[in-house]
């Protein structure tokens, strides 16, 4: 009896100490279209399963659009990981809708979208809640002031939970930029500001990240964080961060 208990205990020790670790991934997927102008989504679902991320903020997705010949991307590229996909359209595009979403192991709780300021295009946000923390993709406006006016509604987001709030995706600015410097004002950057991650055959830029919101910053350990070797299935390389 002694024996079996001990087990338990082992076993529930196991258990605790994996719902404590988690890997995440932002991967802008240029709608799956290569550097060889090929579009593959395999060769996108590929990549992630390389990585087998918890967690992942997609961006660049069609949605039934003539481009992707009616075909709801997302939908595909969760299939091919076995992940839950959710998706948030920003535009009208090309007989369908064009946006982000979310892959997860977890099927989410709630799902809210939040529209942001584009100038060039509409922009969106989706928070996916979760029972230990809520996650946000995004991929932000090309120009500056739409950034910063996109940075309030963020933290205000943030602000009312309780959960850790994590946000990721393309952030369309680099590291020494007055928005990446306003940002981490209230997020703490998890991801690797010194690693490029486009254009991917040769990054130059990094403007992809990672962050959480800085209240809740302080239980998390990093224990990794990089950019993917993947210079073709997308204009940009995913980026990995691995928490504690």
């Amino acid at each position: 009896m002694k024996k079996i208990v001990t087990l338990i205990l082992m076993a529930c020790m196991a258990s605790s100490a994996l719902l404590a670790q988690k890997k995440i991934m932002t991967y802008n997927i240029h709608n799956g279209r290569g550097m060889d102008e090929v579009c593959n989504y395999q060769r996108i679902a590929d990549a992630i399963l390389r990585e087998k991320p918890d967690i992942v903020a997609v961006q660049e997705v069609d949605s039934m659009t003539n481009r992707s010949h009616q075909q709801y991307v997302l939908c595909e590229v969760a299939t091919l990981t076995g992940m839950h996909g959710s998706f948030a359209p920003a535009i009208p595009y090309d007989g369908g809708k064009y946006g982000i979403g979310i892959l997860s192991c977890e099927k989410p709780l709630r799902l809210t979208a939040y529209p942001l300021p584009g100038r060039e295009e509409a922009r969106m946000m989706l928070v996916a809640e979760f029972k230990r923390y809520l996650f946000c993709c995004t991929h932000l406006s090309l120009t500056e002031a739409d950034r910063m006016a996109s940075l309030q509604i963020l933290k205000e987001v943030a602000k009312a939970t309780r959960k850790p709030f994590f946000l990721a995706g393309d952030f369309n600015d680099t590291p020494t930029s007055p928005f990446i410097q306003a940002l981490q004002q209230d997020f703490v950057i998890l991801s690797d500001l010194n690693a490029p991650t486009y254009p991917s055959p040769n990054p130059q830029e990094t403007i992809d990240y990672i962050a959480i919101y800085k209240k809740q910053a302080r239980k998390l350990k990093v224990a990794c964080r990089r950019v993917a070797n993947e210079p073709v299935a997308s204009d940009h390389r995913p980026i990995i961060v691995e928490l504690h």
